[in-house]
């Protein structure tokens, strides 16, 4: 897990400036946001299953994954910017042409899940619950607006 976490954090620092050199053809751009936004999910998936009574809770495996989702969640965005999709894409045309509302989206997105995290950490399945479902609300105002089904 440490690792994960430690591959996570480089990589979360070093894709920003490195994004358009890696992105040289749309398919790899769709494929890094796509893996991802699945690793965040899947991270995010095992606080919901705590979150909804499906598994147990363990506030230290919850405040690892809380941690990790933080993380992961500045991970996408760089490989959006070329406006680089294809067919494989789930994206939708508002990503690239609605640039300022997809940038606000993302943004809300990041500050609630860096809240779950900070919950996360003290350990209280309540609050946990809260900013849980405070940062799934994010995620679904995105898949709504920029998310072909």
């Amino acid at each position: 897990m440490k690792l994960a976490l430690a591959l996570a954090t480089l990589a979360a620092a070093l894709v920003p400036a490195l994004s358009h050199a890696q992105f040289a053809k749309p398919e790899d751009a769709v494929e890094y946001r796509q893996s991802a936004l699945f690793l965040l999910g899947n991270h995010f998936g095992r606080i919901g299953a705590v979150v909804k009574g499906d598994a147990p809770f363990n506030k230290d495996d919850v405040a690892k994954n809380a941690e990790l989702v933080a993380t992961l969640s500045k991970l996408p965005w760089p490989a959006f910017e070329g406006g680089q999709t294809t067919a494989k894409s789930k994206a939708k045309p508002e990503v690239f042409t609605d640039k300022v509302k997809f940038q606000q989206a993302q943004e809300k997105m990041e500050t609630a899940v860096a809240q779950l995290n900070t919950v996360a950490k003290g350990g209280d399945l309540a609050s946990i619950k809260k900013a849980f479902g405070d940062a799934a609300q994010t995620c679904k105002s995105c898949h709504d607006n920029f998310r072909a089904k």
